[in-house]
């Protein structure tokens, strides 16, 4: 009797065992899906950015702002559009005016309108910026470099910056995508031109150092000849005023103050000479 109640006991335990496992199984699977289907309920828009519900493949219209939201969980996918300003590089060529090759690297700051999240999505892709942006670019830049010379492309970077900020929001505004700003941090030439601009820059530096030169010696010139001037007429009226201050009578006793006390040696009369010394021995 008491094998037979061991046994029974025995086979309860394993009835209710396999029962209980099977229930802790089938129990798990329900959690799962239940916090799989949660998941896929729910969706977090993050700063900065909008969310484009999609439906079966389908965009729909409207976009979702920052924060949490309930979607169709397994039909509506949510794809993130970033809305904040945007940094491209560009790198390109373009031709200017007196037909040189000038090498750019341009950075594009620009943002995508948060109204017209769905719409660029839905017409363009979220690859807008392969597809549009760039694009862009290239084509605004070619036309205003065109307008340039080389050199004026360099003296007028501002000019140029300026409308390509214009001629990208021509173009990009009605889709949705707003340029805020472009820097060209670089404009590169052939070594050709280069040589070229460096050669005009030295004949020019040449050319204004030889009229530097020459207005300095005209200078010089016109300084020495108004110091002459002035010594001379400094000296004639210095001789102006000594001969108003020669009367007869200074004259006369500046010829007693120089004279020595000893008479002529030699004399004229008529055309003959006598020898002072002669008439005086003969005196004597």
């Amino acid at each position: 009797m008491k094998q037979k109640a061991i046994l029974v006991d025995e086979n309860l335990k394993e009835k209710f065992s396999g029962s209980f496992g099977k229930k802790a199984i089938i129990a798990a699977v329900v959690l799962l899906a239940v916090v799989i289907i949660a998941a896929n309920c729910i969706t977090i828009v993050e700063a900065g950015h909008t969310g484009v519900i999609v439906t079966l493949g389908k965009v729909n219209e409207g976009v979702l702002q920052e924060g949490l939201h309930v979607k169709a969980p397994f039909v509506q996918q949510v794809v993130k559009i970033d809305n904040r300003i945007t940094k491209l590089e560009v790198e390109t060529e373009a031709f200017s005016k007196d037909l040189q090759t000038v090498s750019t690297i341009l950075a594009i700051n620009y943002r995508v309108d948060t109204s017209k999240s769905y719409s660029i999505y839905k017409n363009i892709g979220a690859d807008y910026e392969t597809v549009l942006v760039t694009p862009a670019v290239n084509e605004v830049l070619k036309a205003i470099t065109a307008k340039y010379t080389a050199e004026e492309s360099v003296t007028n970077r501002a000019l140029i910056s300026d409308g390509l900020i214009e001629g990208l929001n021509e173009k990009l505004n009605s889709i949705g995508l707003y340029v805020t700003d472009v820097n060209i941090i670089n404009f590169d030439f052939s070594e050709a031109f280069i040589t070229a601009i460096e050669e005009k820059q030295v004949a020019q530096q040449k050319l204004l150092k030889s009229e530097t030169d020459k207005q300095t010696a005209i200078i010089n010139a016109e300084a020495q000849a108004e110091t002459i001037r002035i010594t001379a007429e400094a000296e004639a009226k210095a001789n102006e005023i000594i001969n108003d201050s020669l009367t007869k009578e200074v004259i006369e006793y500046n010829k007693v103050e120089k004279w020595n006390g000893e008479l002529p040696k030699v004399t004229g009369n008529g055309g003959s000479f006598v020898s002072l010394d002669s008439l005086t021995d003969n005196n004597g």
